[in-house]
């Protein structure tokens, strides 16, 4: 009997999967080469690769190859229901026509609270895939990854390329996930929330670089919880372009604004010759409300970064709650700093510095400043500030009220170490400051206007 009990138990396995099958169908080969799609790079596959998501085959897959389309590739998930797109790092899409290369649609239009969705959301819809896939641009107005209404995309180790925007949120999108990606050399903007309203996405370990119109751009909408980890983000900008930023948070006109903001442990760099170029910008005014006269947003934390080669390498605008701490700053053009019409900003322990090891060609016309300017109830502490050149001081706090500055060391800087000008009630105590070079030895600490200020137990040059 031993010998011979194996057999029931394959005849079992067989016939549960006949079973199985007979109950589901037989399983749809997504390949899109079955559907007539031929990868050369000349065919038009456009209609091949509808068919093969149409077909709801779920994992539709392109073996190596060139693939040209002229029409966007729709997803509807509702319709076609769970989808992924796999190219395995060796299928690339060219996108000759105008729009997005990959479209998809989704119908969830509420919150990620668990009680507002609808059945056929977790049913048909969730977590739509694109993975290790090549999209390049072969028409002005080409895309490469639009989203609508969905709900968890996932874009892992996608290359996008010489497109407007390489990915596109519009509508209403929720929980997004984007890493391991190369979004580089687009004429439009690296990942772009375009009036979107989106809560709960992580942008990490991706390269978005050389994309004309900002590397992270956020428009007006309803944008919340924005995680950029552990990215290299540089010279999105253009000379012939409109003033943009690598990472561009941007609440005009909008009702809601844009908040809830972790940018750590990214290079973010260049570059200097783009008009009013910004390595961080965030311009915080949003649309006032009945009960409020002025709306300042915000709640953001910049941490553990590395940022260099721009007009301005942190540009805060009319923002409330911003934590600044831990970064390396370098070859701010016009400023390393500049904060503007601000309130409850805190600047904690940050390198200004002015690297010898950079300090070459059009890098010696860096002026390095920070600035504050027309703001209230802001924190700065342990600010470590060298060299800057050619301004009216290291520090400047301009218009201010309620601020408190304290331990920090500012290093021969032209013209004063610090300079309060019309500051109220406010307090500066335990900083170093000093400029021991030999030729023009400047003022430590200058006062101009103001009142009711406190000034002790600081170290300055006499």
């Amino acid at each position: 009997m031993k010998r011979y009990g194996v057999v029931p138990a394959i005849l079992v396995l067989i016939v549960g999967r006949w079973i199985f099958a007979a109950e589901v169908g037989p399983a749809v080969d997504g390949n899109v080469i079955r559907f007539g799609a031929v990868g050369d790079g000349k065919a038009d596959d456009t209609t091949a690769i509808q068919k093969a998501v149409d077909s709801k085959a779920g994992l539709i897959q392109f073996p190596k190859g060139v693939y040209r389309i002229t029409k966007p590739i729709v997803i509807d998930l509702d319709k076609v229901g769970y989808t992924s797109i796999l190219g395995g790092a060796v299928a690339q899409i060219v996108m000759a026509g105008p729009g997005p290369a990959l479209r998809f649609v989704g119908t969830h239009m509420k919150s990620a609270d668990p009680q507002g969705f609808s059945r056929d959301v977790w049913d048909r819809q969730r977590m739509p895939l694109v993975d290790a896939i090549a999209i390049e641009g072969a028409h002005p107005q080409a895309l490469g990854i639009e989203a609508s209404g969905t709900m968890e995309l996932t874009l892992t180790r996608v290359h996008v390329r010489r497109v407007l925007h390489a990915v596109h949120f519009v509508g209403n999108n929720r929980n997004v996930m984007i890493s391991n990606c190369h979004f580089y050399e687009n004429h439009g903007v690296g990942v772009f929330y375009d009036d979107v309203n989106l809560h709960q996405s992580n942008i990490t370990g991706c390269h978005i670089s050389y994309c004309d119109g900002g590397g992270i751009v956020s428009r007006a909408g309803n944008v919340r919880n924005i995680h950029i980890t552990g990215c290299d983000i540089e010279s999105n900008m253009s000379p012939s372009t409109p003033p943009t930023a690598n990472v561009l948070i941007d609440c005009t006109g909008s009702l809601y604004g844009t908040g809830e903001v972790a940018i750590t442990g990214c290079t973010i760099q260049h570059n200097s010759p783009a008009p009013d170029s910004a390595n961080i910008r965030i311009i915080g005014r949003s649309k006032p409300s009945a009960k409020q006269a002025l709306v300042r947003e915000g709640n953001v934390t910049i941490t553990g970064n590395v940022l260099s080669d721009v007009q301005v390498n942190v540009h805060l605008k009319e923002c409330r709650g911003v934590v600044l701490t831990g970064n390396t700053f370098w070859m701010g053009y016009a400023h390393n700093l500049l904060v503007e019409d601000c309130s409850n900003i805190v600047i904690g322990v940050n390198n200004f510095d002015r690297n010898p090891r950079y300090d070459y060609g059009d890098s010696l016309e860096t002026k390095n400043s920070l600035v504050v300017r027309n703001s209230e109830d802001c924190t700065l502490s342990g600010l470590h500030i060298t060299n800057v050149w050619r301004e009216p001081a290291g520090l400047l706090l301009e218009n201010c009220r309620r601020m408190n500055v304290t331990n920090c060391t500012i290093l021969d800087c032209d013209n004063a170490g610090l300079l309060l000008r019309n500051v109220t009630n406010s307090r500066v105590s335990g900083c170093l400051i000093r400029d021991d070079r030999t030729d023009k030895p400047a003022a430590s600490l200058v006062v101009v206007g103001g009142k009711d200020n406190m000034i002790v137990e600081n170290l300055e040059r006499k």
